[in-house]
């Protein structure tokens, strides 16, 4: 705990710095569109091949369960942040959920709160820094992981070292395979997704980076979006929704609607 309050103080002295690249938040581009490309070059000659192998090799009821049991543990790390945002009526209500799919659910393996009609949320670190007013900072395009910024890269250290129940297993050996597994469901999740941004733009870099600085600018608002994707991989970080209009021509930007009295807001990806 000590050493998450010191990771914690060090992010906050950082915030002049985060903030002084708000205005240009891609200065690193060069740098992270090789970084895309080398994830670009992995993804199609491992992972995707791989997350291929273990959708054809197991039963769906298998592949939604060890994904209901992974967002299971996900849900823990939104309890805490819905903490550290001072959200007492998110935090009450995604405890219950944690503790009804932890019994009822059998560990997680049956998502029996979303069948009763309950809301999956999410909250992470990165959020929780943009709730205290720390800016995004240079976006970055992570090894491996995919689009992020200073802020989110930060908050996914912690999340990950210190939040996700995973970190606590003591057996390291257990632990890297749990994470191993972690890391083929979160992308065999994505497979669908795999043309999205290829079909989307021509220039693909640019089109999931603007998308993902909405995105992560809508969560942070606590605005509704249909962008929502509680994994993360080597492609992207989140899925796009298409509206049902047809389709005239290539997209250039992604809106997000702003909010009013009666309605949530909702971030769409316009593929028009």
């Amino acid at each position: 705990m000590n050493k998450f309050l010191k990771y914690t103080l060090t992010i906050a002295l950082l915030v002049p710095t985060i903030g002084l690249s708000a205005s240009d938040n891609d200065p690193l581009e060069g740098m992270n569109r090789g970084i895309y490309s080398f994830n670009e070059v992995v993804d199609n000659a491992i992972l995707e091949p791989v997350a291929k192998g273990y959708k054809a090799v197991l039963p769906d009821f298998a592949i939604k369960g060890v994904n209901n049991f992974y967002n299971n543990l996900r849900d823990v790390i939104t309890v805490i942040n819905d903490v550290l945002q001072f959200k007492g009526e998110h935090a009450i209500n995604d405890t219950g959920r944690v503790l009804v799919n932890s019994t009822v659910g059998i560990l997680g393996l049956i998502d029996v709160h979303s069948m009763g009609g309950g809301e999956r949320r999410k909250e992470d670190f990165g959020q929780t820094l943009g709730y205290w007013g720390i800016g995004n900072g240079a976006y970055l395009v992570l090894p491996f992981i995919g689009p992020s910024t200073l802020r989110d890269g930060a908050g996914l250290v912690v999340d990950t070292l210190y939040l996700d129940p995973i970190s606590y297993i003591d057996d390291v050996r257990t632990r890297n395979q749990v994470r191993v597994l972690q890391f083929i469901d979160m992308r065999a999740e994505l497979l669908h997704t795999t043309d999205i941004l290829d079909q989307a733009s021509l220039d693909p870099y640019a089109f999931q980076r603007d998308a993902y600085l909405q995105y992560r600018e809508a969560l942070v608002n606590d605005q509704k979006t249909h962008m929502i994707d509680y994994n993360d991989s080597a492609k992207s970080d989140f899925e796009p929704y298409v509206e049902d209009q047809p389709n005239t021509s290539l997209p250039n930007e992604i809106t997000i609607s702003e909010p009013t009295e009666k309605k949530d807001s909702e971030q769409v990806v316009s593929l028009n």
